[in-house]
């Protein structure tokens, strides 16, 4: 079964350049439920935003594959502004062989666990079959692991991504974006002190691939300290979580990142506003009541990173 609409669902390729050249990112954001997407849809249709939808190996389990057609399908209705659907972290050339035949119009594999060489030879398969379909592939060299503290400067270099060796990564696969490891991590707890990347070893590597090339970074969500404390005011048990500042995400941008995932801040967003619903109404149980709580933190938390993306009315 593939996606069916009269509107197009675009490669990222065709809204990279533009990216590119204007200097924004621009937001991939997960989803997993109705209400995420529509959160995500809406805000970037107000916001004039381009939008990468990304759906995770897991998440598209979580779904199923025939809500996750229709779920596109009620976005690409509902929207006027450029959308591709991505799948996140594929973790085999069969994944994303599968979302390529239902009409992903992007994916990603995650080769960052093999070595060079085997990581070159699967995301090349990968990129040989896709290409045939007009489909966008996002590789990664290097791994997000850890928490920065905790590394040594050896092990840094072992999983932090080598500038050297990312124009041969990009010329022997053909991979049409990079994920990079530069000192981010999934989840909400990425530092145990002071949250820093290592912008240096980002330079270096748009210097090597050139200005024209669109480099992606994971692990991206600044877990807000406002969207933590929602949380744990409504009886969540989050400590000590460090994410990625503000900030640091503009001199990223400034530095050549195009592509951004946010993932972990629209967990806390959802779960904050669920959270503060129900402890607020406690005769309350319709669903549709907190879910829309939920909803509207999202909404509003996607509207926040587009402005600092800097991707507002460049629909």
């Amino acid at each position: 079964m593939m996606i069916n609409t009269d509107r197009k669902i675009l490669n990222s390729k065709e809204i990279f350049q533009k990216a590119l050249k204007e200097k924004y990112a621009i937001g991939a954001f997960n989803i997993s439920n109705l209400e995420l997407i529509q959160a995500i849809v809406e805000a970037s249709e107000e916001m004039q935003s381009p939008l990468i939808l990304q759906v995770s190996q897991k998440a598209k389990e979580y779904i199923g594959n025939n809500y996750l057609y229709k779920l596109v399908e009620g976005a690409l209705f509902s929207s006027t502004i450029p959308i591709v659907l991505h799948l996140d972290h594929g973790e085999s050339f069969d994944t994303c062989k599968e979302c390529i035949d239902m009409g992903f119009t992007s994916v990603m594999i995650d080769g960052s666990k093999y070595d060079f060489e085997k990581n070159i030879e699967l995301t090349k398969q990968v990129v040989d079959y896709a290409h045939n379909f007009g489909v966008s592939v996002e590789g990664e060299l290097g791994k997000l692991s850890g928490v920065e503290d905790d590394i040594s400067i050896e092990n840094i270099d072992a999983i932090y991504t080598d500038p050297d060796k990312v124009k041969e990564f990009i010329e022997r696969t053909g991979c049409d974006s990079l994920a990079v490891a530069i000192g981010t991590s999934h989840g909400a707890y990425k530092f145990k002190n002071e949250p820093k990347l290592d912008l240096k070893r980002l330079k270096k590597i748009k210097d090597l691939v050139g200005q024209d090339y669109p480099i992606v970074l994971h692990g991206a969500s600044s877990v807000l300290s406002d969207l933590v404390k929602l949380n744990n005011d409504f009886g969540g048990k989050i400590e000590d979580a460090l994410g990625v500042p503000e900030d640091i995400l503009i001199e990223a941008i400034k530095l050549g990142v195009t592509k951004i995932n946010v993932d972990t801040d629209l967990r806390l967003a959802f779960s904050g506003a669920v959270r503060q619903y129900l402890s607020q109404n406690k005769s309350e149980f319709d669903p549709r009541k907190y879910l829309s709580a939920g909803r509207n933190s999202v909404k509003e938390l996607v509207k926040r990173k587009i402005k600092i993306f800097g991707s507002e009315n460049k629909a």
